[in-house]
């Protein structure tokens, strides 16, 4: 059983936070932190990630394409390692890449109107990093059993 995962879409002005349920089926878009200043942000991750029980912190890192870091890829670590001081259960990063545009584009799917996006997107950015996250651990463990290998 995984134990509740707390994620964390980090952006230039604001902070989309996502948690899953305890089991590691699902992910929900839990809020939009503003972002202030690096420590005071990690400051305030550890703490939400505390309020909601959650043993880890997955830190969304958006790799190129090719898979190196960029600039918002060095931030993102440099984010963990922040939030690594205030918070005793592991943190680590996770490739976010295309997750905002992936969300914007379920929302359109969805219906909802651009002006009913721009104050969720964030947070369900998370969401949408998280669920992959959790997808894939799943579907790895899935086939574990599946071809007999632990």
């Amino acid at each position: 059983m995984m134990k509740v995962i707390l994620a964390v879409d980090p952006g230039e002005k604001n902070i989309g936070i996502a948690k899953s349920d305890p089991l590691g089926i699902g992910a929900t878009a839990l809020c939009v932190i503003r972002h202030v200043q690096m420590e005071k942000d990690a400051q305030t991750i550890a703490e939400k990630a505390r309020e909601c029980g959650a043993e880890r912190i997955l830190i969304g890192q958006p790799l190129n394409a090719d898979g190196s870091e960029g600039p918002k890829a060095r931030h993102s670590a440099k984010l963990a390692e922040a939030v690594s001081r205030y918070f005793d259960g592991e943190v680590f990063l996770y490739d976010e890449y295309g997750s905002t545009q992936e969300t914007r584009e379920r929302f359109k799917e969805m219906g909802v109107r651009r002006s009913k996006r721009l104050g969720h997107l964030d947070a369900n950015a998370a969401q949408t990093i998280l669920q992959r996250y959790l997808d894939e651990q799943y579907y790895s463990n899935q086939w574990s059993v599946i071809s007999g290998r632990e």
